[in-house]
């Protein structure tokens, strides 16, 4: 997405913390799986965009890594084998006020 783009995107009334980008969800990923990182690394950054969290859609396809959405404080899809991209499109065409 080019940063112009996120202008479009509504920002969060208040300033975010990583804690706000955890869901309540337990993570189960195999110990020592590299996902860990990547979702710490992403609730991480997210704060620094300050996109209101409603505002925000991860879509995923099929695999152990496509749990993330259920682990992020925001939207999130879970979507068929190969049709993540479609759907990320599809959404990010339709609705120009969410971050997909």
């Amino acid at each position: 997405m080019p940063v112009e783009a996120l202008t479009l995107v509504p920002k969060a009334e208040a300033r975010q913390s990583m804690k706000d980008f955890k869901s309540d969800q337990e993570v189960r990923w195999c110990p020592g799986c590299g996902d860990y990182a990547i979702l710490a690394a992403v609730q991480g950054f997210m704060p620094e965009l300050g996109l209101a969290r409603e505002n925000i859609v991860f879509v995923s396809g099929i695999g152990c890594s496509s749990r993330f959405p259920y682990y992020m404080n925001t939207y999130g899809m879970h979507s068929i084998h190969g049709r993540a991209p479609a759907i990320a499109t599809g959404l990010a065409t339709s609705r120009t006020d969410l971050s997909v």
